[in-house]
């Protein structure tokens, strides 16, 4: 009999545990990297406080215009006129954000990023202003359906709207949620 392990196996599993060491090395590297070296800085962020607080201001008056246009009455899906009245507060509601994005396009910021990410935002605003007239005119037709949204990048475009809102502290910027039955 022979006590001795085959150099074959002890030759692989010198190979497997250095595998294995390497591969440990390379997830803490990474994470070394993820924690102390890399960017903190957002995709999104403009870096113009005052164009950020101008903003918000305008949203927060668009917001509370459209609160004030709420109208809690049930919907009966069954009444076509019922869904006309919809339709028209969804357009009340849409006209008050297509001014409020209107206002905003007219006052640019001062940052170059500003300047370049502002007006895609603006692009993103105006294809949810589009959707929700898009379903305004569905509900026209008498028949009652759920609002569904433009998705760029499969994201929907509420999400990206939502998202440079709150990464440039414009909270009431970010898109509505009054149309979800």
């Amino acid at each position: 009999m022979n006590d001795k392990t085959p150099p074959s196996r002890t030759r692989l599993q010198h190979l497997g545990r250095l595998s294995i060491l390497i591969a440990c090395v390379l997830i803490g590297a990474m994470w070394l990297y993820a924690f102390v070296f890399a960017s903190r800085e957002s995709i999104n962020k403009i870096y113009d406080d005052e164009w950020s607080a101008r903003a918000q201001t305008r949203c927060e008056r668009a917001a509370q215009e459209r609160t004030d246009l709420a109208n809690l009455t049930r919907i009966d899906e069954d009444d076509p006129q019922s869904l006309v009245i919809r339709a028209e507060l969804v357009d009340k509601a849409t006209d008050s954000l297509e001014e409020m994005v209107n206002d905003l396009e007219a006052d640019s910021p001062s940052t170059e990023k500003g300047l370049a990410l502002v007006p895609k935002w603006i692009g993103d605003y105006r294809t949810y202003i589009e959707d929700r007239r898009d379903y305004a005119n569905e509900l026209r037709t008498g028949v009652l359906t759920t609002f569904s949204e433009t998705l760029v990048d499969d994201v929907p475009v509420s999400e990206r709207i939502g998202k440079f809102a709150r990464e440039n502290e414009m909270r009431a910027c970010q898109p509505p949620f009054d149309l979800i039955l």
